[in-house]
This record gives structure tokens, sequence and C-alpha cells, in this order.
């Protein structure tokens, strides 16, 4: 194969996540049932934030936006990773992977920014609770919201243009199970490590910034908490809190494992590992963490099966 524009806009070939063999049936249905779940439990959340008006408040309108982008992020690399179990060929177009690099970064970023926001609603709820109706108005949410999609929108379209003009003349195997822009980079012929400075610099940006406002957030939260709650309520905040920490641990110190390394010192093996926490397992936990251990979802859900009953 030639190198230049013949061998920049060929399709690429996706080695998926495991080596293909005689389990793949087996992981594609197991891969299809968490996708559906996942699916369902984020669109159930989002209709039911909808139907019932008392969850018509900021912190519920950012846990739809949540549910939201769960829902199309696990759908922009699942489905074409599972389908691979089952299929011959395993190639992805030269567009296709660029459309996914994309909007994988696109809703991968607004996620990161969101939960950010999220944390400062629960913050400004526990800690400034009378000035909550202003600092967290409707005006001021879809502030944040609009901020969060535009900005990653134009950090993922500056990353993908420049990414995938670089010349893939070494070889057509990406070595994962979707497109990452820091998994594309073994395959470019020229050096790429001032590249990889832009990489680190929207990481810190867009991942590390929003996870250390969460944890100063919580552990404000937890000290306001422990100073005018009962044992019952500090138990209680202790455990919300906990297991909302944990997801988003999750999901930040992955990214941030793939996204703030030079490839130099990224395994693919691992990198594949790392990547299914934080495209498969927080959009699959996000709308159980936040909805099953919420008693104001759960007293919602009762309302709205009663009014279909």
């Amino acid at each position: 194969m030639n190198t230049g524009n013949q061998s920049v806009r060929a399709d690429f070939i996706l080695l998926g996540l495991f080596q293909y063999g005689p389990m793949d049936t087996v992981l594609f249905v197991v891969i299809a049932i968490l996708f559906s779940v996942a699916l369902m439990g984020n669109i159930m959340l989002i209709l039911l934030i909808q139907l019932d008006t008392r969850l018509h408040t900021p912190m519920y309108f950012l846990l739809s936006q949540l549910s939201f982008i769960d829902m199309m992020y696990i759908s922009t690399t699942v489905p074409k990773m599972a389908t691979n179990f089952l299929s011959s060929s395993k190639t992805i177009t030269f567009v296709g992977c660029k459309i996914q690099a994309f909007v994988f970064l696109v809703l991968g970023g607004t996620e990161a920014l969101l939960l950010g926001f999220m944390s400062y609603d629960r913050y400004v709820a526990i800690c400034h609770p009378l000035r909550y109706p202003v600092l967290m108005s409707k005006k001021i949410c879809w502030f944040m919201v609009t901020c969060a999609w535009t900005s990653c929108s134009i950090n993922s379209l500056i990353h993908t243009l420049y990414a995938f003009q670089l010349p893939f003349c070494r070889s057509r195997l990406i070595n994962h199970f979707f497109c990452e822009v820091p998994s594309m980079l073994p395959l470019v012929c020229q050096d790429t490590s001032q590249y990889e400075h832009t990489i680190l610099l929207s990481g810190l940006i867009i991942l590390l910034l929003p996870f250390m406002a969460i944890l100063a957030s919580y552990a404000c939260v937890l000290t306001v908490v422990f100073q005018m709650s009962s044992g019952k309520g500090q138990t209680k905040a202790l455990s919300t809190c906990s297991s909302h920490l944990t997801v988003a641990s999750l999901f930040y110190v992955t990214s941030l494992s793939t996204y703030t390394r030079p490839h130099s010192l990224h395994s693919p093996e691992e990198d594949k590992i790392v990547a299914v926490f934080y495209t498969f397992i927080t959009p699959l936990l996000n709308p159980f963490i936040y909805s099953l251990r919420n008693k104001e979802v759960i007293r919602a859900l009762r309302r709205v099966c009663l009014q279909k009953i």
C-alpha cells in the first residue's frame, strides 16, 4: 500500500476487546444484554424526569442530561464492538472511524464537565440552601449545559480534524475495540510528541479540573452534614456520597490514565480494559446509582406507575 492520501483514506481494522474465538457468540449475548440494560435504564430515567413534575428541578435536569449523554455514549462504541464478535470483517471505514472518534470525544468530554456541575449543584443545595434558587436558576442550568456541549464539541472537532489528517502509513490495524485518538497514534509515521502535549492539556482541563471540583464539593458537603445532621443523616450522606464518588472516580481515573500519558507508555491490552470502565461500566451504573439509591426517584416511579393503572 502506498503512503500518502491512499493510506490515509484506507479503511481501518479494529482488533477488538478480546481475541476472537469460540466464545464470540457468548460474548456477543452478554454484551448485548448489558447494553440493553444500560440503554433502558437511561431511557426510563429520562422519561420519568419528564413525566413527573416534582422532578423538574435543577438536579434532575442535569441528571436527565447525564442519562441522555450516557445513552448516546454507550451507543457510539458498544454496537460496533458487539457486532464484530459475529462478523468476519472487523473493518471500519475512514469516515466512520472519524465520526466515531468525534462523537466519542464530544460525549465523553461533556459528561466529564456535567458530572462536575452536578457536584456543584449538590454543594450549593447543602452548603448554601438559601441562595440555591439564585445560584442554580433555570437560566444558569442551561448556561452550564450549553457551555459543556459547546466547549467539548469545539475541542473534539479540533482533535479529530488534526488527528485524521496525520499520515497513517504504518498499519491499518487499530489495537482497540473502537476508534480512539490515543490508540491511533502508533499508526502514524511521524513524530506526534507535540500533539500529545495538546491531548495532555485537554485531558487536564476537561477531566482533572472537574474531578478536583467534585472531590472538593463532596468534602464540603460531608463537612456540613457531619456538623449538622444526626447519626442517621450522617450515615445516609456518607452512603450517597461514597456511591457517587466511586462511579465518578471510575470514570475520571480511567479516562485520565488514557488521555494524560504519552503513547510510548501505553499498553494496548491494558488500554482496552481501562477503556471498558469509562465507555461501558459507568454508563451502565449511572442510572442505577442515581435512581435506585434516590427515594425521590423511587416515589416518582410509583406515582407514574399508579397514574398508568
